[in-house]
């Protein structure tokens, strides 16, 4: 009797590339004709973004880069100069100044109104209730004032006749008081005040937001190693609201650079030039001046500065994530 050698079914098998291709390949056009039918969606939600980004920033900037090689009134014919009126920017004496005061501005939109808006987070996260949901509300309001009118209410307080000088007299201090938008001595710090009472509320909000998502159980486990509220502040509240800091720091170090609207309502760069920034400095060159190429040409350096510190705060903020 003939013995048919049979192996068993399940041990036949076979091999593992061919099988793989086998059960691979019937889905693989329908795998490559759903990506690209993504891609496509993608590209039509982005397109629109990408196309408009590209008209109205990109193109702009890159002929405004374009205008600062030229020496140009704005109506008549331009003159080459290269980079000559970099070189101006950088050692203009009044552009030097406008550029040291924005980043100065830094201080008064951007660390003070950090300080101030960790201290009140963690009270107002310490004590919820509807008292601390409207003082949020009211911090948060001049950030939706148009900054004109900003520039206007704080023109009057900082008046001879306005409140400030009359809390001040009241108090028995009428020694102290000045045209504080006038004076030398105090127009940038005057101009400063106004910038940190826009920014705190959005800093206060953006904070106390991130210290919502906060595990509450670190805080007990701080509590057990007997820490105290604040090093639970130092070393549970600030590291929790890392991202949101960055946040806030972006936002108010581009507002600081890019003021123009409190300072040019409030003092108009002046008294002198105590409180040019850019932006006022841009404005004059181009509509006083008449040197639209040179006012290019800070405008350029501006956007620069403004681009390198964000890159650096998100960088920062990466690697201590």
């Amino acid at each position: 009797m003939a013995v048919t050698n049979t192996a068993p079914a399940a041990l036949v098998r076979e091999p593992a590339g061919a099988a793989g291709t086998a059960r691979r390949s019937p889905a693989t056009p329908a795998r490559r004709s759903r990506k690209r039918r993504d891609r496509l969606a993608a590209l039509a939600f982005i397109g629109p973004a990408f196309v408009a980004y590209g008209l109205f920033i990109a193109a702009p900037w890159a002929h405004s880069v374009w205008i600062s090689l030229f020496e140009w009134d704005g109506i008549g014919p331009s003159t080459w100069v290269g980079l000559d009126n970099y070189v101006k920017v950088l050692t203009d004496p009044e552009l030097v100044g406008a550029l040291r005061n924005g980043i100065g501005l830094i201080f008064f939109y951007t660390v003070l109104p950090i300080g101030l808006g960790l201290v009140l987070a963690a009270l107002f996260a310490a004590a919820p209730g509807r008292a601390s949901g409207w003082l949020r509300t009211l911090l948060f309001l001049p950030q939706i004032m148009p900054l004109v009118a900003v520039g206007v209410i704080w023109r009057y307080l900082y008046s001879g006749d306005g409140p400030v000088n009359q809390v001040l007299e009241v108090f028995g201090l009428g020694a102290v008081t000045r045209a504080w938008l006038g004076d030398f001595d105090t127009a940038f710090l005057a101009v400063g005040i106004v910038g940190t009472w826009v920014t705190t509320g959005l800093c206060t909000l953006l904070l106390f937001t991130g210290m919502q998502k906060i595990d509450r159980s670190l805080y007990e486990a701080a509590q057990l190693d007997r820490c105290g509220p604040v090093r639970q502040f130092l070393h549970v509240t600030i590291p929790g609201v890392r991202a949101e800091i960055v946040v806030a720091t972006t936002v108010t170090i581009i507002a600081a650079l890019a003021s123009f609207d409190v300072i040019f309502v409030t003092t108009g760069g002046g008294p002198g030039t105590a409180t040019i920034v850019p932006g006022v400095l841009i404005y004059r060159l181009v509509f006083t001046s008449n040197q639209v190429g040179l006012a290019c040409a800070l405008a350029t350096v501006l956007s620069v500065l403004i681009m390198v510190i964000v890159a650096v705060i998100g960088r920062i903020g990466k690697e201590r994530s």
